[in-house]
Formats: structure tokens, C-alpha cells, sequence
């Protein structure tokens, strides 16, 4: 599994909405779909907050497996795409600067290890995503200081905030749009790519093949159930994860709701 991190500073640099940027979050999508379609090892993606991991096939092939090689080819499509289609996203903000992301390669050695990273990184979404919402609602609408907002939440659990918002500003946290709550998941498509990809040819009469962006499905679906690795067994080989991933479920489930204040805040 490739991951890409580094959005925040870029964020805070070009004066994105708070808490969340939808413009931004489009644009992160798009760089991730381009990288779906020139890797089709890539079976999933998955982007929330200032990171996007990619899930490759257990056997793939691409440069021969060396992780180096992956990752650095991976960040350099990735960050290429990101500023080729800023100006669709941002047509009214200059990019500043050249950005730049880093990256790592994982190897997790059987599927449930996967999964339950890939419903972490879910539930870490939401546990930001619903102090991010509600320290912003208190700065935004409620006048208070960055400071005094923060205090204001210290020691907090995920009950205090949602209580905060519907009290207090009428906001029900459930009706907030799934993609901040849930992020983005890039599906792709099961059936072998090569067999989609389109050919024509050039001015010169040579042939070439073009990407078909159209395998890959963007959903803000639930990870952390089973239902949505039911729909897409192909993502973990066809090798259903035992049974006992449902205790794990369940308690990453209870972290969601009893979670504290201990989260990266986008300031």
C-alpha cells in the first residue's frame, strides 16, 4: 500500500474554507484518480483529511515490487496531476508555489491487517472531522477565539460536540455531507483493465492507448462494516476476512463514539 501525505500547509497557504474545502477536496480526488488510471495494480484508494492511500493488488508486478521505485513514481504522478488540474478547481486562486508530497510504502501481511488500517484511517476521519466542524462552528458562529475554542473542548467526547452543534447552532452532525464525514473511496473496476483501455492512432499513424477513466467508481461509503467488502471481494482476492473482524469492528465503532479531544486540528 502507497500512501501520499502533505496537504496541510498548502491548505492554510491559499486560505481554504474551514473546516472543510470542498474545492480542495475534489481536486485531491482528481490527482488520486489519475493515478488509478495510469496504475491499474491499484484496486482502491482512499482519501480523507490531508492524506490518500492506494491499495495495490497482492500480486503485482509494477517495477518489479521495489518499493522505492513505486513510491516515488506514485508522489510524482500524484503531485503532476494536482497542480495540471488546479485551475479547474481553483480558478480564481494562483497556485502560490510548486507543492510537494511525501509518501510511504507498506507492506501488511494478510488482509484483515488492510482492512483494519483502511477502517483506522475511516474512523480517524470522522473523529477530526467532527472536532474540526464543531471548533469551527464555535470560532465561525459563535465568535469565540481560537483559543477559547479549543478550551472550550478540551476533554470532550464525540456526544459533547454533537451537542454543542444542535444546541447551540441547531446543526445535526448526521446531516453533514458523507464525504467529510466518511471521506472518498476510488474503487476499481474488477474486471482487468487492458481489456478497457481504448486505441486510436496518432497523427504520425502510431497506436495509442488511452487510459478508460470510466473503471473507477468514487463512493462515501461506510469501510468499517462488512457490507461494503461483501460488494468488493475483489479488493481482498476473494478471501473473506474471518468472522472475528467483527470485535474489531465494534471497537473502533465504540472509539467513534467515545472519542476525546486528541485530534490534528486544521488551523
Amino acid at each position: 500500500m502507497g500512501e501520499v501525505n502533505g496537504f496541510h500547509k498548502l491548505a492554510k497557504k491559499h486560505n481554504w474554507k474551514r473546516p472543510n474545502d470542498l474545492r480542495g477536496i475534489s481536486l485531491m480526488n482528481r490527482a488520486a484518480r489519475s493515478v488509478m488510471t495510469e496504475y491499474e495494480d491499484i484496486v482502491l484508494g482512499y482519501g480523507q483529511s490531508d492524506e490518500y492511500s492506494f491499495v495495490f493488488r497482492r500480486e503485482a508486478e509494477v517495477f518489479q515490487r521495489r518499493s522505492v521505485k513505486i513510491i516515488t513514481t506514485l508522489v510524482s504522478k500524484f503531485s503532476s496531476a494536482y497542480v495540471f488540474y488546479w485551475n479547474e478547481y481553483f480558478p480564481e486562486i494562483k497556485l502560490l508555489y510548486p507543492p510537494s508530497f511525501d509518501g510511504r510504502m507498506v507492506l501488511y501481511p494478510t488482509d484483515k491487517n488492510l482492512k483494519d488500517y483502511l477502517c483506522w484511517r475511516q474512523a480517524d476521519c470522522h473523529i477530526n472531522n467532527l472536532y474540526n466542524t464543531t471548533f469551527w462552528t464555535l470560532v465561525q458562529e459563535g465568535k469565540l477565539s481560537n483559543t477559547e475554542a479549543e478550551q472550550r473542548l478540551s476533554g470532550t467526547l464525540s456526544a459533547d460536540k454533537n451537542e454543542i452543534l444542535f444546541s447551540e447552532f441547531g446543526i445535526n452532525y448526521n446531516n453533514e455531507a458523507q464525504v467529510f464525514r466518511k471521506g472518498t473511496v476510488l474503487v476499481q473496476n474488477k474486471r482487468t483493465r487492458r481489456n478497457h483501455d481504448k486505441q486510436s492512432t496518432n497523427e504520425l499513424g502510431l497506436e495509442v492507448r488511452s487510459k478508460d477513466f470510466q473503471n473507477i467508481t468514487e463512493l462515501n461509503s461506510d469501510i468499517i462494516g462488512d457490507k461494503f467488502w461483501e460488494e468488493n471481494p475483489h479488493i481482498l482476492l476473494g478471501n473473506p476476512v474471518p468472522n472475528s473482524n467483527q470485535s474489531a469492528d465494534a471497537g473502533l465503532k465504540k472509539s467513534i463514539r467515545a472519542t476525546t479531544s486528541e485530534t490534528k486540528t486544521i488551523d
